[in-house]
Protein backbone atom coordinates (compact mmCIF):
# COMPACT_ATOMS: atom_id res chain seq x y z
CA UNK A 1 0.00 0.00 0.00
CA UNK A 2 1.36 3.50 -0.96
CA UNK A 3 -0.05 6.80 -0.08
CA UNK A 4 0.94 9.09 -2.87
CA UNK A 5 -2.51 11.00 -3.23
CA UNK A 6 -5.78 12.04 -1.83
CA UNK A 7 -7.44 9.35 -4.29
CA UNK A 8 -5.40 6.66 -2.27
CA UNK A 9 -8.22 6.95 0.51
CA UNK A 10 -11.05 5.20 0.27
CA UNK A 11 -13.18 6.43 2.76
CA UNK A 12 -12.41 10.18 3.70
CA UNK A 13 -15.15 9.78 6.38
CA UNK A 14 -13.82 6.47 7.89
CA UNK A 15 -10.15 7.84 7.93
CA UNK A 16 -10.91 11.40 9.76
CA UNK A 17 -13.03 9.05 12.24
CA UNK A 18 -9.79 7.04 12.70
CA UNK A 19 -8.08 9.56 13.36
CA UNK A 20 -9.29 11.10 15.75
CA UNK A 21 -9.54 7.68 17.71
CA UNK A 22 -5.44 8.00 17.22
CA UNK A 23 -5.74 11.60 18.83
CA UNK A 24 -7.68 10.78 21.77
CA UNK A 25 -4.92 7.64 22.48
CA UNK A 26 -1.92 8.01 20.38
CA UNK A 27 0.11 5.58 21.94
CA UNK A 28 -2.63 2.89 21.81
CA UNK A 29 -0.33 0.85 18.60
CA UNK A 30 2.69 1.42 19.54
CA UNK A 31 3.78 -2.32 19.23
CA UNK A 32 2.33 -2.37 15.68
CA UNK A 33 5.84 -0.53 14.55
CA UNK A 34 8.37 -2.26 16.40
CA UNK A 35 11.21 -3.42 14.67
CA UNK A 36 9.87 -1.80 12.04
CA UNK A 37 12.13 1.41 10.34
CA UNK A 38 10.73 4.36 8.27
CA UNK A 39 13.25 6.44 6.21
CA UNK A 40 12.08 9.93 5.77
CA UNK A 41 14.19 11.56 2.76
CA UNK A 42 13.69 15.27 2.18
CA UNK A 43 14.72 16.97 -1.36
CA UNK A 44 13.29 20.04 -0.03
CA UNK A 45 12.94 21.85 3.62
CA UNK A 46 10.00 20.98 6.04
CA UNK A 47 9.02 21.99 9.43
CA UNK A 48 5.75 20.71 10.51
CA UNK A 49 5.93 17.55 8.07
CA UNK A 50 9.60 16.37 9.48
CA UNK A 51 8.35 16.73 13.06
CA UNK A 52 4.89 15.07 13.10
CA UNK A 53 5.29 12.43 10.81
CA UNK A 54 8.59 11.66 12.94
CA UNK A 55 6.21 11.80 15.86
CA UNK A 56 3.22 9.83 14.26
CA UNK A 57 6.00 7.01 13.57
CA UNK A 58 7.10 7.04 17.04
CA UNK A 59 3.94 7.03 18.54
CA UNK A 60 3.60 3.69 16.46
CA UNK A 61 6.68 2.25 17.59
CA UNK A 62 8.78 2.79 14.63
CA UNK A 63 12.19 3.71 14.27
CA UNK A 64 12.55 6.61 11.98
CA UNK A 65 15.88 7.30 9.66
CA UNK A 66 15.87 10.92 8.35
CA UNK A 67 17.98 12.31 5.27
CA UNK A 68 18.14 15.73 3.63
CA UNK A 69 19.03 14.28 0.25
CA UNK A 70 19.85 18.04 -1.04
CA UNK A 71 22.69 18.52 1.60
CA UNK A 72 23.41 15.15 2.40
CA UNK A 73 22.68 12.54 -0.86
CA UNK A 74 24.12 11.80 -3.78
CA UNK A 75 23.00 13.92 -6.68
CA UNK A 76 20.24 11.25 -8.09
CA UNK A 77 19.07 10.75 -12.23
CA UNK A 78 16.04 9.77 -12.40
CA UNK A 79 15.93 9.41 -16.63
CA UNK A 80 16.32 5.91 -18.52
CA UNK A 81 19.08 5.74 -20.76
CA UNK A 82 20.85 8.60 -19.48
CA UNK A 83 24.85 8.76 -20.32
CA UNK A 84 25.90 9.71 -16.28
CA UNK A 85 28.73 11.72 -16.96
CA UNK A 86 27.81 15.10 -15.77
CA UNK A 87 26.82 16.03 -12.13
CA UNK A 88 24.43 13.32 -11.07
CA UNK A 89 26.22 10.27 -9.43
CA UNK A 90 23.34 7.88 -8.56
CA UNK A 91 20.64 6.58 -10.28
CA UNK A 92 17.12 5.99 -8.98
CA UNK A 93 17.04 2.54 -10.00
CA UNK A 94 20.00 2.11 -7.27
CA UNK A 95 19.61 4.03 -4.68
CA UNK A 96 15.30 3.13 -4.03
CA UNK A 97 16.32 -0.58 -3.71
CA UNK A 98 19.53 0.01 -1.37
CA UNK A 99 16.84 2.51 0.78
CA UNK A 100 14.06 -0.04 0.51
CA UNK A 101 16.55 -2.64 2.47
CA UNK A 102 17.34 0.03 5.14
CA UNK A 103 13.47 0.80 5.62
CA UNK A 104 10.08 -0.77 5.97
CA UNK A 105 8.39 2.28 4.43
CA UNK A 106 10.10 5.25 3.10
CA UNK A 107 8.52 8.85 2.79
CA UNK A 108 9.43 11.58 0.61
CA UNK A 109 9.35 15.14 0.24
CA UNK A 110 10.35 16.72 -3.45
CA UNK A 111 8.93 20.19 -4.41
CA UNK A 112 8.09 21.27 -8.03
CA UNK A 113 10.31 22.86 -9.80
CA UNK A 114 7.76 25.07 -11.87
CA UNK A 115 10.23 25.68 -14.39
CA UNK A 116 8.88 22.55 -16.48
CA UNK A 117 5.07 21.96 -16.28
CA UNK A 118 5.45 18.29 -18.05
CA UNK A 119 8.15 17.52 -15.80
CA UNK A 120 6.24 18.37 -12.79
CA UNK A 121 3.43 16.62 -13.71
CA UNK A 122 5.26 13.71 -14.03
CA UNK A 123 6.08 13.52 -10.35
CA UNK A 124 9.49 11.72 -11.49
CA UNK A 125 11.08 12.28 -7.54
CA UNK A 126 7.84 10.36 -6.27
CA UNK A 127 6.89 8.26 -9.42
CA UNK A 128 10.66 6.79 -9.42
CA UNK A 129 10.40 6.05 -5.77
CA UNK A 130 7.28 4.46 -5.92
CA UNK A 131 8.17 2.73 -8.85
CA UNK A 132 11.83 1.26 -8.24
CA UNK A 133 11.22 1.11 -4.22
CA UNK A 134 10.35 -2.18 -2.76
CA UNK A 135 8.31 -1.25 0.22
CA UNK A 136 5.85 0.92 0.65
CA UNK A 137 5.64 5.15 -0.02
CA UNK A 138 4.59 7.78 1.58
CA UNK A 139 3.98 11.40 -0.09
CA UNK A 140 5.30 14.20 2.35
CA UNK A 141 4.60 16.64 -0.30
CA UNK A 142 5.26 16.38 -3.90
CA UNK A 143 4.97 18.38 -7.28
CA UNK A 144 1.77 17.98 -7.85
CA UNK A 145 -0.45 16.98 -4.43
CA UNK A 146 0.16 17.16 -0.28
CA UNK A 147 -2.33 14.52 0.54
CA UNK A 148 -0.80 14.45 4.25
CA UNK A 149 -2.05 18.37 4.60
CA UNK A 150 -5.07 17.67 3.28
CA UNK A 151 -5.94 14.47 5.36
CA UNK A 152 -5.10 16.90 8.35
CA UNK A 153 -7.31 19.41 6.89
CA UNK A 154 -10.14 17.19 6.73
CA UNK A 155 -9.52 15.98 10.73
CA UNK A 156 -9.49 20.08 11.66
CA UNK A 157 -13.10 20.50 9.74
CA UNK A 158 -14.48 18.05 11.14
CA UNK A 159 -13.86 18.86 14.85
CA UNK A 160 -15.07 22.07 13.72
CA UNK A 161 -18.07 21.47 12.07
CA UNK A 162 -20.36 21.27 15.22
CA UNK A 163 -21.76 24.73 15.69
CA UNK A 164 -23.09 24.49 12.06
CA UNK A 165 -25.67 21.96 13.41
CA UNK A 166 -25.75 19.19 10.66
CA UNK A 167 -26.04 21.79 7.84
CA UNK A 168 -23.63 21.74 5.50
CA UNK A 169 -20.33 24.01 5.40
CA UNK A 170 -19.56 26.70 3.26
CA UNK A 171 -15.68 26.23 2.71
CA UNK A 172 -13.78 28.73 0.52
CA UNK A 173 -9.99 28.00 -0.75
CA UNK A 174 -8.86 31.52 -1.40
CA UNK A 175 -5.50 32.61 -3.23
CA UNK A 176 -3.77 35.45 -1.66
CA UNK A 177 -0.76 37.39 -2.44
CA UNK A 178 2.96 35.86 -1.64
CA UNK A 179 6.40 37.78 -2.69
CA UNK A 180 7.50 34.77 -4.80
CA UNK A 181 6.15 31.96 -7.14
CA UNK A 182 4.82 28.91 -5.13
CA UNK A 183 3.89 25.56 -5.80
CA UNK A 184 0.55 24.04 -6.68
CA UNK A 185 0.50 21.09 -4.15
CA UNK A 186 -1.25 21.94 -1.15
CA UNK A 187 -4.37 23.95 -2.93
CA UNK A 188 -4.35 20.98 -5.37
CA UNK A 189 -5.06 18.34 -2.58
CA UNK A 190 -7.59 20.31 -0.72
CA UNK A 191 -9.71 20.59 -4.23
CA UNK A 192 -9.34 16.95 -4.60
CA UNK A 193 -10.48 16.46 -0.39
CA UNK A 194 -13.32 18.81 -0.64
CA UNK A 195 -14.38 17.10 -3.47
CA UNK A 196 -14.66 13.86 -1.39
CA UNK A 197 -16.83 15.99 1.39
CA UNK A 198 -20.36 17.23 1.53
CA UNK A 199 -20.03 20.61 1.60
CA UNK A 200 -20.55 23.81 -0.64
CA UNK A 201 -17.19 24.52 -2.11
CA UNK A 202 -15.88 27.36 -3.75
CA UNK A 203 -12.31 28.51 -5.04
CA UNK A 204 -11.91 32.13 -4.98
CA UNK A 205 -8.68 34.06 -6.97
CA UNK A 206 -7.58 35.99 -9.75
CA UNK A 207 -7.72 35.43 -13.69
CA UNK A 208 -5.12 33.68 -14.38
CA UNK A 209 -4.49 31.94 -11.27
CA UNK A 210 -6.72 28.92 -11.89
CA UNK A 211 -5.61 25.47 -11.07
CA UNK A 212 -4.66 22.57 -12.92
CA UNK A 213 -8.46 21.95 -14.72
CA UNK A 214 -8.00 18.23 -14.40
CA UNK A 215 -7.91 18.26 -10.97
CA UNK A 216 -10.22 21.54 -10.26
CA UNK A 217 -13.11 19.75 -12.30
CA UNK A 218 -16.29 20.64 -11.89
CA UNK A 219 -16.06 22.99 -8.55
CA UNK A 220 -16.90 25.98 -8.29
CA UNK A 221 -15.06 28.94 -9.06
CA UNK A 222 -15.52 32.48 -8.63
CA UNK A 223 -13.01 36.07 -9.26
CA UNK A 224 -15.00 37.91 -6.87
CA UNK A 225 -13.14 37.67 -3.46
CA UNK A 226 -16.39 38.97 -1.69
CA UNK A 227 -18.71 37.39 -3.33
CA UNK A 228 -17.21 34.14 -2.28
CA UNK A 229 -16.87 35.02 0.95
CA UNK A 230 -20.30 35.32 1.48
CA UNK A 231 -22.21 32.92 4.29
CA UNK A 232 -19.01 31.17 4.31
CA UNK A 233 -17.97 29.21 7.12
CA UNK A 234 -14.44 28.28 6.54
CA UNK A 235 -12.05 29.67 4.86
CA UNK A 236 -8.83 28.03 3.90
CA UNK A 237 -6.22 30.44 2.39
CA UNK A 238 -3.11 29.42 0.34
CA UNK A 239 -0.98 31.22 -2.42
CA UNK A 240 -0.36 29.57 -6.04
CA UNK A 241 1.68 30.50 -9.10
CA UNK A 242 -0.14 30.56 -12.27
CA UNK A 243 -0.59 26.92 -13.70
CA UNK A 244 -1.35 28.41 -17.68
CA UNK A 245 1.52 31.01 -17.45
CA UNK A 246 3.63 27.97 -15.63
CA UNK A 247 5.22 28.69 -12.35
CA UNK A 248 4.75 32.73 -12.73
CA UNK A 249 3.84 35.45 -10.48
CA UNK A 250 1.06 37.27 -12.51
CA UNK A 251 -0.10 38.91 -9.73
CA UNK A 252 0.63 40.25 -6.42
CA UNK A 253 -2.69 42.26 -5.94
CA UNK A 254 -2.50 43.29 -1.97
CA UNK A 255 -6.67 43.65 -2.43
CA UNK A 256 -6.69 39.58 -1.92
CA UNK A 257 -4.87 39.62 1.28
CA UNK A 258 -7.37 38.30 4.03
CA UNK A 259 -8.27 41.02 6.15
CA UNK A 260 -10.55 41.70 9.49
CA UNK A 261 -13.03 43.33 6.65
CA UNK A 262 -13.23 40.08 4.41
CA UNK A 263 -14.04 38.01 7.25
CA UNK A 264 -16.85 40.28 8.53
CA UNK A 265 -18.45 39.57 5.13
CA UNK A 266 -18.13 35.23 6.20
CA UNK A 267 -20.58 33.43 9.07
CA UNK A 268 -18.34 34.08 11.17
CA UNK A 269 -16.01 31.65 9.44
CA UNK A 270 -12.80 29.91 10.81
CA UNK A 271 -9.53 30.22 9.03
CA UNK A 272 -7.30 27.82 8.05
CA UNK A 273 -3.96 27.72 6.25
CA UNK A 274 -1.31 24.83 6.13
CA UNK A 275 1.85 27.44 7.15
CA UNK A 276 4.19 28.71 6.78
CA UNK A 277 2.37 32.33 6.25
CA UNK A 278 3.72 35.32 5.06
CA UNK A 279 1.83 37.74 8.17
CA UNK A 280 -0.14 40.67 6.52
CA UNK A 281 0.84 39.65 3.30
CA UNK A 282 -1.25 36.67 3.00
CA UNK A 283 -3.27 37.36 6.10
CA UNK A 284 -3.66 40.26 8.22
CA UNK A 285 -2.21 39.83 12.40
CA UNK A 286 -5.49 40.17 13.27
CA UNK A 287 -7.35 37.38 11.51
CA UNK A 288 -4.04 35.17 12.04
CA UNK A 289 -4.09 35.63 16.08
CA UNK A 290 -8.29 35.72 15.91
CA UNK A 291 -9.90 33.06 18.20
CA UNK A 292 -11.31 31.55 14.99
CA UNK A 293 -7.85 30.98 13.47
CA UNK A 294 -7.61 27.07 13.30
CA UNK A 295 -3.92 26.89 11.96
CA UNK A 296 -2.28 25.71 14.78
CA UNK A 297 -5.09 22.65 15.28
CA UNK A 298 -4.11 21.74 11.90
CA UNK A 299 -0.82 21.70 12.46
CA UNK A 300 -1.08 19.16 15.31
CA UNK A 301 -3.37 17.28 13.35
CA UNK A 302 -0.72 16.65 10.79
CA UNK A 303 1.04 13.84 13.22
CA UNK A 304 -2.41 12.52 13.23
CA UNK A 305 -3.02 12.28 9.53
CA UNK A 306 0.37 10.88 9.37
CA UNK A 307 -0.41 8.66 11.78
CA UNK A 308 -3.83 6.86 10.31
CA UNK A 309 -1.58 6.46 6.97
CA UNK A 310 1.37 4.33 8.60
CA UNK A 311 -0.84 2.73 10.95
CA UNK A 312 -2.85 1.35 7.70
CA UNK A 313 0.27 0.51 6.23
CA UNK A 314 1.70 -1.20 8.97
CA UNK A 315 -1.35 -3.28 9.13
CA UNK A 316 -0.64 -4.30 5.59
CA UNK A 317 2.78 -5.39 6.30
CA UNK A 318 1.38 -8.07 9.23
CA UNK A 319 -0.83 -9.24 6.73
Amino acid sequence: MNYLAVKDIDSIKQWVSEARKLKEDPLKYKKLGTDKTIGLLFFNPSLRTRLSTQKAAQNLGMTTMVMNFDKEGWALEFEDGTVMDQGKSEHIKEAARVISQFCDIIAIRAFASLKDKAKDKAEIVLNGFAHYATVPIVNMESSVGHPLQALADAITLEENKGHLGGKKPKVVLSWAPHPKALPHAVANSFVQMMQKQEADFVITHPKGYELDPDIAGDSKVEYDQDEAFKEADFIYTKNWSSFSDYGQVVSKDPSWTISKEKMALTNKAKFMHCLPVRRNVVVADEVLDDENSLVIEQANNRTYAAQIVLKKILDTLKM
